[in-house]
């Protein structure tokens, strides 16, 4: 029998309950870094992290429902109070908000890190303009990040790889490459320890990492 999912109250961040710029410290009701995960999926990476990293707040957004409502099931299971999980568009919630007329949004030089692992590659080439990165999309990102902050990503699609890289080479006046180094708590040979990792280990895909600062 499949176990029904349930929704806790304070794992879930709802867009409708949020107008302009979000003021984490209140929704986590502390001050500490901020880290935010675009496409949660099933939450693996933010579970392990939000365990190892306790000091740390995690946001994870999550557009598919199915994904949404595991991920906060599996989030509110074990109890972890430093992650909150959203259901909406990564594009349009990292977008400015500039009033309570306006949709919620993250407000700039807010965030600690940004996790982007595995994104959509669309393909096909007629649905490349669906893919999340783009220049609009690493605008809002450089955004929201602090001095200092980080962006990582990860993906196993070699040509998506390359479009990334030579959008954020564009970006080199305000975009520093770091080392990507593997995420706290991971097995021996993976970088980010997600489910789509694992998988495409198993398949002997390569994957290609890649990880800015912002200057």
């Amino acid at each position: 029998m499949t176990r029904k999912l349930k929704e806790y109250p304070s794992v879930v961040l709802k867009p409708e309950d949020l107008c302009g710029e979000i003021d984490f410290n209140q929704v986590f009701g502390r001050s500490c870094p901020l880290h935010i995960e675009v496409g949660t999926g099933k939450a693996t990476f933010l579970l392990s992290q939000a365990i190892t990293h306790p000091d740390i707040n995690f946001l994870g957004i999550e557009r598919a429902n199915k994904y949404y409502r595991y991920a906060v099931d599996r989030i509110g299971r074990w109890s972890v109070t430093n992650v909150r999980i959203i259901r909406t568009d990564a594009a349009a919630f990292l977008a400015p908000a500039a009033s309570c007329e306006a949709r919620a949004g993250v407000p700039s030089n807010s965030v600690d890190c940004f996790h982007i692992y595995f994104p959509d590659p669309w393909p096909k080439r007629r649905h490349h303009k669906r893919r999340f990165f783009c220049p609009a999309n690493l605008e809002n990102l450089i955004r929201c990040l602090k001095t200092g902050g980080i962006l990582r990503i990860a993906t196993d699609h070699a040509e998506y790889f390359e479009q990334i890289k030579r959008l954020i080479t564009e970006q080199s006046g305000r975009l520093e490459q770091i080392e990507f180094l593997p995420a706290a708590g991971v097995e021996p040979g993976e970088l980010t320890g997600t489910n789509y990792e694992r998988k495409y280990i198993k398949d002997k895909r390569r994957i290609y990492p890649f990880a800015v600062r912002k200057k």
